[in-house]
């Protein structure tokens, strides 16, 4: 984006002379120093970029972090329902359900890893859960 100042003063801005037209533009090819320069100042252009890029990254990190976790409490969640089912005697075909959509949900990986035994672990118990359901 590029940003525009309406405080800066307008050079150049008239007509363009016919003195200037007239005499014509020569070609000459860039110099060592000119292609340098622009090199240059390409490279401190892309500083302020790679820590926008830099700074994203980290939130998505920490909102990957908050899915998962928000997702292993939903699998816990969904096996104290299905434990009280169990002790009540009536599970409903509807829980099951909830629990091996939210299972099925692919699991993204996090930058922690004890966060991501946790949640295998959790994964697990659930789907042996399903399983043993299943028969």
């Amino acid at each position: 984006m590029i940003r525009i100042d309406q405080r800066a003063p307008i050079s150049n801005a008239g007509p363009a002379s016919s003195a200037r037209r007239s005499s014509g533009a020569a070609f000459t090819l860039p110099t060592q120093e000119s292609t340098t320069a622009t090199r240059n100042s390409g490279v401190s252009a892309a500083g302020p970029l790679d820590t926008l890029l830099a700074v994203q990254a980290q939130e998505d990190s920490q909102d990957r972090k908050r899915r998962q976790a928000r997702r292993g409490h939903d699998l816990l969640d969904g096996l104290d329902r299905l434990k009280a089912a169990l002790l009540s005697g009536r599970v409903l075909p509807s829980e099951l359900e909830r629990l091996r959509t939210t299972l099925s949900l692919r699991r993204e990986t996090t930058d922690d890893p004890r966060l991501d035994e946790v949640l295998a672990h959790i994964e697990l118990r659930a789907a042996v859960e399903l399983a043993k359901l299943k028969r």
